[in-house]
């Protein structure tokens, strides 16, 4: 095993292009420190199977590599399509104004209105997300409608108090009262001027880098196994047996996409309207080892690369095991300089990089 690494925070260099973003678990800040740790591998395309806000992706695509982003979640892949697959296409002025524009001659569906009064936005809000979402479904160029989307999405979470729709909880952003946390000006800006500047950023993103790249949504098991490399940040479980259930976190931005069908999606016992739950075996302490084990077999002729907290279960001892039993060499790499914000101070982002042989 290596010692761990020295490359230390003040050492990034950010390009500034890479959206900005509040995604939960985001890889944003750990990009340029991963990228440090694997660019001395030989390897032409990579997998990120578990893509997320697609800022690893995004880094290995601006490094040159043939990316494959790949996310279980389809408002992430569109996502990766905006800015992964993309390599050329930008949302100009006057898309913007088309999607932004209640047209009289449109009988708009009314879904948000009718059914999340009071839960995540104001009722002029839930109006104007109505229309904003049925203008972008009529874009026809896919990349320009991705990049619609991906505006959409950041600017629904912004608004959001902790940037989740894990509670009905709009009444945090109304109340009256001296705050120890949140912005209530970025909460009470319009939709219009965050999704306008969201568009910018998407925009500044794209870039061709000579090979292509693509984004997929399905069960990472799922994605051909033909890879120099795959990266693997899996959704995490700490010590005491806490997951993050990303699905449950941002169903209102997949009911977006899915919005024709919304409606059957529902669990509507749930205060907060969440999307009905599906078992999911990243969030299942007793049987994600499985998980692991299955990620390994399918991808046993690639490179891998696993991204990790030191205190996630199953531990790194027990995940560098399962490797060992498959014939596999690893190594790993600690940052010591770069820690989560709202973490503990025991967590400390891992790399576990792990070569057939």
């Amino acid at each position: 095993m290596q010692q761990p690494s020295l490359f230390a925070e003040s050492e990034i260099q950010l390009k500034n292009k890479f959206p900005s973003t509040r995604y939960q678990g985001s890889k944003a800040k750990f990009a340029d420190w991963i990228w440090h740790e694997i660019s001395h591998i030989s390897f032409q395309t990579v997998l990120d199977a578990f893509g997320g806000t697609g800022s690893v992706a995004y880094k290995l695509k601006d490094n040159g590599k043939a990316v494959t982003y790949n996310d279980i979640l389809p408002f992430n892949s569109i996502i990766g399509k905006a800015i992964i697959e993309n390599e050329s296409v930008l949302l100009s002025e006057s898309d913007i104004n088309l999607i932004l524009e209640e047209r009289k001659n449109i009988e708009y569906p009314t879904f948000i209105a009718d059914n999340f009064k009071d839960i995540y936005y104001t009722d002029d809000e839930n109006h104007w997300l109505d229309i904003v979402r049925y203008n972008i479904s009529t874009i026809k160029n896919e990349y320009k409608r991705a990049i619609a989307w991906f505006a959409l999405f950041q600017s629904c979470i912004i608004k959001r108090p902790y940037n989740l729709f894990h509670r009905k909880n709009l009444y945090v952003r109304l109340m009256d009262v001296k705050r120890s946390f949140g912005n209530k000006k970025t909460w009470d800006t319009p939709f219009e001027t965050h999704f306008r500047n969201f568009v910018h950023e998407a925009n500044n993103a794209v870039f061709n880098n000579g090979v292509e790249c693509h984004s997929v949504n399905t069960d990472a098991l799922n994605v051909d196994s033909k890879f120099d490399l795959v990266y693997i940040d899996t959704p995490y479980i700490n010590d005491k047996g806490i997951g993050v259930d990303y699905a449950d976190f941002y169903h209102f931005l997949n009911g977006l996409v899915y919005y024709d069908n919304w409606a059957n999606l529902i669990d509507f016992e749930s205060k907060h309207h969440r999307l009905k739950r599906q078992y999911n075996i990243w969030s299942d302490k007793d049987n994600i080892i499985n998980g692991f084990v299955q990620l390994i077999e399918h991808f046993e002729n690639s490179i891998l690369v696993f991204s990790y907290r030191s205190n996630g279960i199953p531990s790194i001892e027990n995940i560098v095991d399962i490797l060992i039993k498959h014939n596999r060499h690893n190594e790993l790499r600690y940052s010591r300089d770069i820690k989560y914000a709202l973490s503990d101070t025991k967590s400390k982002e891992v790399l576990i990089i792990s070569y057939p042989q």
